[in-house]
């Protein structure tokens, strides 16, 4: 497991930045058990990933962090049609992941052939304002959820952000009677948190669902997290998926660690993350 939280407070720190985020935490977690079978609930699914954008850059694979096409608003979805989801916006491992297939990030298809889904599927907004989440989106979305008549809801952040996003928005879920389960990657930062079912992937930031164009692998993780939300009775479950990444466990090393990485490499590293703030700083504050 990658320690996220310590790995990005280092690497902060060693960009140049003196103010270590300040994760969220919380020590009572709100639990709403699956009150019927699953075959006969409605399920919705919540991501973290962005609609293409053409001519807002590069979005694809390969690209760099784009903060041009991040989104800052809730939006919604038909579940009932495939679209194009990426993940360039969000501080990914892009060293190690793969953003060809977007299965990996945004299970809608695999969803669809295995439960009841909600006629619309929602996108939550990277924010690393927890006020403005819980304020602003989360009930934006529970409000959505509850017009679609969701009995429970699947939830999958890609970016470590993005993790302190979905589970803050999973807890709103259930405060409103609506059963949650998150599949993600960033194991610290969701327990840290404190949520109520957790399935946890040991693969690289974005390929929480399994790994990429391998159809058994995303079941396989698909159906443990299913599991998870009809199966776990305290609130703070978490399960691991059995899956390995590969043989070596040598990618975890390269994620936001400063002991490997050169003084060009940080110096770029922080350009891209000022480029990223400029563009930001563009955008009216009641949505940031």
């Amino acid at each position: 497991m990658i320690p996220y939280i310590e790995r990005t407070r280092n690497w902060y720190l060693a960009l140049g930045y003196a103010n270590p985020y300040r994760w969220a935490h919380f020590d009572e977690v709100p639990f709403t058990p699956l009150r019927r079978p699953l075959a006969d609930c409605t399920v919705a699914l919540v991501t973290t990933a962005a609609p293409y954008q053409p001519g807002k850059g590069p979005q694809g694979p390969g690209a760099p962090y784009n903060a041009a096409a991040k989104f800052f608003e809730p939006y919604s979805g038909d579940t009932s049609v495939d679209h194009d989801l990426r993940i360039s916006h969000v501080a990914v491992d892009r060293r190690h992941a793969n953003l060809e297939d977007s299965n990996c990030w945004f299970p809608l298809p695999l969803l669809r052939e295995r439960v009841k889904l909600a006629r619309r599927f929602h996108g939550a907004p990277t924010n690393r304002s927890q006020r403005h989440t819980l304020e602003v989106d989360a009930p934006l979305i529970v409000q959505r959820c509850q017009e679609d008549g969701a009995d429970a809801a699947v939830l999958v952040p890609n970016c470590p952000v993005c993790h302190q996003t979905v589970s803050l928005i999973a807890r709103e879920l259930e405060r409103a009677g609506i059963a949650t389960v998150i599949v993600g990657a960033a194991k610290d930062i969701v327990e840290h948190v404190g949520v109520p079912r957790f399935l946890f992937s040991d693969f690289p930031l974005g390929n929480a669902c399994g790994k990429p164009f391998d159809r058994e692998s995303q079941a396989q993780t698909l159906d443990l997290a299913l599991r998870l939300l009809q199966e776990a009775t305290p609130p703070r479950t978490t399960w691991q998926s059995p899956q390995r990444w590969s043989g070596s466990d040598e990618w975890k090393l390269d994620y936001c660690n400063p002991e490997r990485a050169t003084p060009a490499e940080l110096a770029a590293a922080r350009a891209e993350f000022d480029a990223a703030k400029a563009v930001a700083s563009t955008i009216p504050r009641n949505l940031r």
